[in-house]
């Protein structure tokens, strides 16, 4: 038990609990882990900074407007990366959200209860899967049967010089950027449709009684009650999974067909930040080539933290 103290003054001190003691060194140690996090991730950009700043110096804004890549003239730019990073990750998030959204309010509103348990944990086990088996599955089953059935009719069917012939131009291997949106997608949905649904869980069962008290059909509290509850948090839903698909690496090398190339069409070959990364970085053997891979680690590096500190500015607003 706390036992309290007389000071010389006559005074009664504050009672003194037991590891009291201990308390200056658990904040000096929450205080060193906080700094080490810090001084960590200053490192890295010092690093990546340092690292890249030869092909930056010597290409300046060109590295991140061209497209030409070649190691052997040792000219390099990023601008096919960087677009085929962003348009896998939002294409793999416009495809994954809907889907997300149908998964947790199915299991939260529709699914008996004696299934929803089984199914959850079955969407729980997609997400431990490692992404170099989604990407072999994605090369060896997927893109045969999307080329066989999707992309050959698609270019086949398409009138000569029309919309349909520019949106879907392209090798029909099954490599290009709407596979790996698409395998992108199956990857982020498990993380995204689990956070969800314990979003949903938490609306109080009184919401949901008043709405139905009130004559709402289903798609109404779910559309104007139960969505709307969440909305707020709904961004952070949304930011894990682009902040996913962003770094993905291994699975996008598998299904994106490796081009340096603008991405013209919907099945057009292109590559992303990680992919090239990981295609040429143990066969980089001139200081220029390095330098312009770990450039693109700096360029992947801010792309990411800028959409982190969007969710985060975006979580920070009052909610209405």
């Amino acid at each position: 038990m706390p036992s309290s103290t007389v000071s010389h003054t006559g005074g009664v001190t504050m009672p003194h609990a037991r590891g009291s003691w201990f308390d200056p060194v658990f904040r000096g140690l929450c205080f060193g882990a906080a700094t080490l996090l810090l001084v960590s991730l200053g490192g890295l950009v010092i690093s990546l900074t340092i690292g890249g700043w030869p092909a930056l110096s010597e290409f300046g804004l060109s590295f991140f407007t061209s497209t030409k890549w070649n190691p052997v003239d040792d000219v390099y730019g990023a601008a096919g990366p960087i677009i085929g990073t962003l348009l896998t990750a939002f294409g793999a998030l416009a495809i994954a959200l809907p889907l997300s959204v149908g998964i947790a309010v199915y299991l939260v509103e529709f699914c008996p209860r004696i299934m929803a348990r089984p199914v959850a944990i079955a969407v729980e086990l997609l997400a431990g899967i490692p992404s170099i088996v989604y990407g072999m599955w994605g090369l060896f089953v997927f893109a045969p049967l999307f080329a066989k059935y999707i992309q050959m009719p698609l270019i086949m069917n398409a009138a000569p010089g029309s919309w349909q012939e520019t949106v879907f131009a392209g090798i029909p291997n099954g490599a290009n950027i709407l596979t790996a949106s698409i395998i992108l997608a199956i990857m982020i949905l498990p993380y995204m449709a689990t956070v969800l649904r314990e979003l949903l869980l938490t609306v109080p069962p009184q919401v949901r009684e008043a709405a139905y008290g009130l004559g709402c059909t289903p798609f109404e509290v779910i559309t104007n009650v139960i969505v709307p509850y969440v909305r707020r948090e709904l961004v952070g839903v949304v930011m894990l999974g682009l902040g996913r698909a962003l770094g993905e690496t291994m699975a996008v090398t598998f299904v994106i067909g490796n081009a340096h190339g603008f991405p013209k069409s919907l099945f057009a070959s292109g590559s992303t930040l990680a992919s090239t990364i990981a295609n040429e970085f143990t066969e980089a053997t001139g200081e220029l080539h390095t330098s312009a891979l770990i450039a693109l680690g700096l360029v992947l590096f801010m792309i990411t933290f800028t959409v982190l500190a969007l969710a985060r500015l975006l979580l920070g607003t009052k909610k209405v």
